[in-house]
């Protein structure tokens, strides 16, 4: 899991990404495409169009970072709109790397309170 600070700014690239692309790519269709400064500190997500795999695209001051994860079972949720980009906050980027619907996170469990 990425640590991730509460003020890091996380921005989801909707639509779907090809997902062989790398590093160098992703950076180019960040500031090309996304009009973001790759090199500002935010992490930027893409989504393959399968659904089941995501890449996240971070540079820390000292160098750029490429990481991915695939589900085995279900896809990540995704906004469905095709193109640009959203802002989520940390929290919701968890919840988005572990499979649940970031957009309306479920409470399915609570312990009783004893006394």
């Amino acid at each position: 899991m990425i640590p991730i600070p509460s003020g890091m700014r996380v921005w989801l690239a909707l639509g779907h990404t090809d997902m062989r692309r790398g590093m160098r790519s992703l950076a180019l269709q960040v500031q090309q495409s996304l009009n973001k400064d790759v090199h500002a500190g935010d992490l930027y997500v893409f989504r393959g169009r399968s659904g089941s795999l995501c890449k996240i695209l971070w540079h820390d001051g000292l160098g750029m970072s490429l990481y991915a994860k695939r589900l085995e079972r279900g896809r990540f949720v995704w906004p469905s709109a095709k193109d640009g980009t959203i802002a989520i906050s940390a929290s919701a980027m968890a919840c988005l790397l572990e499979g649940v619907d970031w957009r309306n996170p479920q409470e399915t469990w609570r312990p009783t309170q004893v006394g």
